[in-house]
């Protein structure tokens, strides 16, 4: 093998090391319902480091299960990984698990659907560099106004349909 060769390999393996995704918990609830909890995961091989995004409720979750199930496809899982007594962790990918973290994270406060539903489409709508921005600021040191800039510039007015 080639001096250069060796070197791109090199690469390779550390990025596939330090490369960062996401995780997936379902957290059982009452009857057949569940929360969630994504973790933004960094590593690989067993070395995997995991700081806590969000923690989601039963009622909160029901509201973009649409959501929840598309991020699982698209990482190449089957919806049934989301079995209430599924206590395994499921991984996402870096998109999916970005586009999920800004959906749960924006749609929390928000107790109307059609602002929801809203919410939801103008996530989807945004190009993954989009969405990486908003991801950053939404858990950056002024994350609170940053999430709500960000569910002003999709619906409008911020305090409709807003909890507390």
């Amino acid at each position: 093998m080639s001096p250069t060769a060796k070197k791109t390999t090199a690469k390779r393996t550390a990025t596939a090391d330090n490369a960062r995704a996401f995780r997936l918990t379902v957290l059982r609830a009452t009857g057949e319902t569940y929360g969630l909890t994504l973790e933004e995961t960094y590593g690989d091989n067993g070395r995997t480091m995991a700081t806590g995004v969000i923690t989601t409720t039963a009622g909160q979750t029901t509201r973009v299960v649409d959501t929840v199930v598309a991020a699982v496809r698209s990482a190449g899982h089957q919806p049934s990984v989301l079995a209430f007594n599924n206590a395994t962790p499921i991984p996402l990918d870096e998109p999916s698990g970005v586009r999920l973290a800004l959906i749960l994270i924006t749609t929390q406060p928000v107790t109307k659907h059609d602002r929801v539903r809203a919410l939801v489409a103008g996530i989807n709508a945004m190009s993954v560099e989009e969405s990486y921005y908003w991801y950053a600021k939404c858990l950056g040191p002024d994350a609170s106004n940053a999430r709500k800039a960000l569910r002003i510039l999709i619906v409008g007015d911020a305090h409709r349909g807003v909890r507390g």
